[in-house]
């Protein structure tokens, strides 16, 4: 059985077609998926498919891309992550690619984050690109590593995986690491240790090979499974074991 880690089953492209989402998902025997939140307005439709279905779990945060959103503070985290369905705070982190100029309210919404997922003793889903100097340096300073958690979408150096998994954080690969030109990615995914790592679809982003373009979906997280399977010349079920052990130690 398989897990899709991180998607976003709540988003539009995906919403109205969730009995053909499910089907799939039995189809290529993925049991579970974690619905991740991406702002507080849009929280209660992703709660709500957790309370549905029973193998759908959902996380609460902001993600740093959305700047014009209230300011969202630890207490409301804490507050809203008390649910059983409710496994993680976030996606959280830092994103230097998709906006520029000051930027220090990304970190200390960052670092809000942190400090909820301490108290409320969940782990945090990180999201970082092109910031990863920053993203360590504030996990470091405000002690992620106390709550632990997943550096989502992974698409960095194996530095910064190294310096993740040292803070006690999984790897989680998405469908970017089937692109044939992800060479490095590659090299990562097979240097990160099986007992470190997760994968998920981001979906309904970044489809993998044989789908790249099309609309992503849980059960696609298959076709990520077979590719890491290949990078580390081993089979398919003993990625999906070792990456379903790793979310069941991690979130449930």
């Amino acid at each position: 059985m398989l897990v899709d880690s991180h998607c976003h089953i709540d988003f539009p492209e995906l919403a109205d077609q969730l009995d053909s989402v499910f089907d799939l998902m039995r189809k290529n025997q993925v049991e579970r998926a974690l619905c991740v939140s991406v702002t507080l307005e849009d929280f209660p439709r992703v709660r709500k498919l957790a309370e549905t279905y029973p193998n759908i779990y959902a996380s609460v945060g902001v993600h740093p891309d959305h700047e014009d959103v209230a300011v969202v503070t630890a207490r409301e985290l804490v507050a809203l992550s008390d649910h059983p369905k409710i496994v993680a705070i976030g996606e959280t982190g830092l994103d230097y690619y998709r906006l520029k100029g000051d930027l220090s309210w990304q970190h200390e919404r960052f670092r809000t984050h942190i400090r909820a997922a301490r108290e409320c003793g969940k782990p945090l889903i990180i999201h970082t690109r092109e910031a990863a100097e920053d993203t360590l340096r504030i996990m470091r300073e405000e002690s992620a590593s106390a709550a632990g958690g997943v550096m989502h979408c992974f698409t960095e150096s194996w530095e910064t995986a190294e310096a993740a998994m040292a803070l006690g954080f999984y790897i989680s690969f998405s469908g970017i690491v089937t692109f044939k030109n992800a060479k490095a990615l590659k090299e990562v995914a097979r240097r990160v240790p099986l007992e470190k790592m997760l994968i998920e679809t981001d979906s309904p982003y970044l489809a993998p090979v044989p789908y790249r373009g099309k609309t992503n979906q849980p059960g696609f997280v298959k076709h990520v499974a077979e590719e890491i399977a290949r990078i580390k010349d081993t089979t398919l079920e003993q990625i999906a074991e070792a990456t379903t052990y790793n979310f069941n130690l991690l979130f449930m």
